[in-house]
């Protein structure tokens, strides 16, 4: 080889580094930032439970700090699920320009991730194991396995499919089975959230139905597309700042008429706080397609915004560096969680009934940036680990 072709094939090299890292970084710090949202969620959940939050929310009991965090929260699911549909497109394309199925990685990793949910995740909630909550991990995990089936089907097919879902969905809610009734645990796990065992010494219970959470991994793995090497980095961006758009200018729509798309209609409030509380208050259990269409349409304009801003922001590198190691990320701030709950009870005791809870919200804000910044070290040590180890499972984190 000559000295002159080395060197192009070394330029040509860097130029598909640069390429590629902008695209995987805007998608990091996206993951990064739902991952942040998500931390304050479970320290509400942690020192706030006492007051409790209905799904959809009341919109007359709940103090507009409660309302905001929670609404915000809603982001987190929409966005794991869709960039793991994503991400598993990326997978499929190998460094070497060669198509390569995702389906077995994605069965296993599937499978991993929800024995993760029935172990160490759901001890971390409870500290105990008197009923399983089967909750997004189970909903990430079951989407993968689905895919895994459905990746070998044309992408025409998968985006038809995702489609129909996402949008269809909602037209099946009037359907119901009640417990002992033929279908009821079919359709407990995929529509209506429910108990799979109401009785004995632990309990089983669908806190995440996954059918719409199909339509989002599917409707991400066809996404996923943008991301290819020829495609031009201006073009993806626009394209993700049209969906986003699109997205939104379609919920205000459905949701103005009160025509489709969420079972609970909106009313006018006593003043403009609860009128625009009501408005964006939906159903996530399952999630409405407004539900959806208000967090993947933000979603889509923050990938979009993540890809402009480039790597070396200084607020990028954080969040990327949050998004690289999500389920170490997840695993170690659920038991520091658990930690600092106990702690806090033996100190204080029960105050809220059988909880330990905060009287003032803001305390979950406090608790939430400490815990951020202490988490980001070890986040960061095992991201780098991870990119330097070689060892098969370190993937599956």
């Amino acid at each position: 080889m000559t000295l002159s072709k080395a060197r192009s094939i070394e330029h040509s090299s860097n130029d598909l580094i640069s390429a590629i890292k902008p695209r995987i970084n805007s998608i990091d710090a996206l993951r990064g930032l739902v991952m942040l949202i998500m931390l304050i969620d479970h320290v509400r959940e942690r020192i706030f439970l006492h007051m409790q939050v209905s799904d959809p929310m009341t919109v007359e009991a709940t103090t507009v700090d409660l309302y905001v965090t929670r609404l915000l929260a809603h982001l987190c699911a929409p966005v794991f699920i869709f960039l793991t549909g994503v991400s598993a497109w990326l997978y499929s394309q190998s460094s070497s320009d060669e198509v390569r199925s995702p389906s077995s990685f994605l069965f296993k990793r599937g499978l991993f991730i929800i024995l993760m949910e029935v172990t160490l995740i759901n001890f971390s909630w409870m500290g105990a194991y008197h009923t399983l909550w089967l909750q997004v991990m189970w909903a990430i995990g079951l989407s993968m396995i689905v895919l895994s089936a459905m990746v070998r089907l044309p992408m025409w097919l998968i985006a038809i499919t995702g489609f129909g879902i996402v949008f269809g969905h909602n037209l099946l809610t009037p359907i119901s089975f009640l417990p002992g009734e033929a279908g009821y645990t079919l359709w407990t796990i995929l529509h209506d959230r429910g108990y799979l065992v109401a009785e004995g010494a632990v309990k089983v219970k669908i806190s995440y139905p996954v059918l719409p959470w199909i339509g989002v991994i599917l409707l991400g793995y066809f996404a996923g597309q943008l991301y290819g090497k020829s495609i031009d980095p201006n073009f993806r961006t626009k394209c993700l700042t049209r969906l986003g758009v699109a997205c939104l200018a379609l919920l205000l729509v459905l949701r103005g008429l009160n025509s489709y798309g969420e079972t609970l209609p909106w009313e006018y409030g006593e003043n403009i706080t609860l009128t625009v509380m009501a408005f964006f208050n939906y159903t996530k259990y399952p999630p409405s397609l407004d539900f959806l269409l208000m967090n993947l349409g933000i979603a889509f304009l923050l990938l979009a915004r993540f890809e402009r801003m480039g790597s070396q922001n200084k607020a990028m590198t954080v969040l990327k560096t949050f998004g690289g190691a999500p389920m170490f990320f997840y695993v170690v701030h659920l038991y520091a969680l658990l930690l600092i709950y106990w702690v806090l009870i033996s100190i204080f005791g029960a105050n809220q009934g059988d909880l330990f809870g905060v009287n003032e919200f803001y305390w979950v804000w406090v608790v939430s940036l400490i815990l951020s910044v202490v988490m980001y070290f070890p986040t960061r040590s095992f991201g780098a680990y991870k990119k330097r180890s070689k060892q098969a499972w370190v993937r599956y984190l």
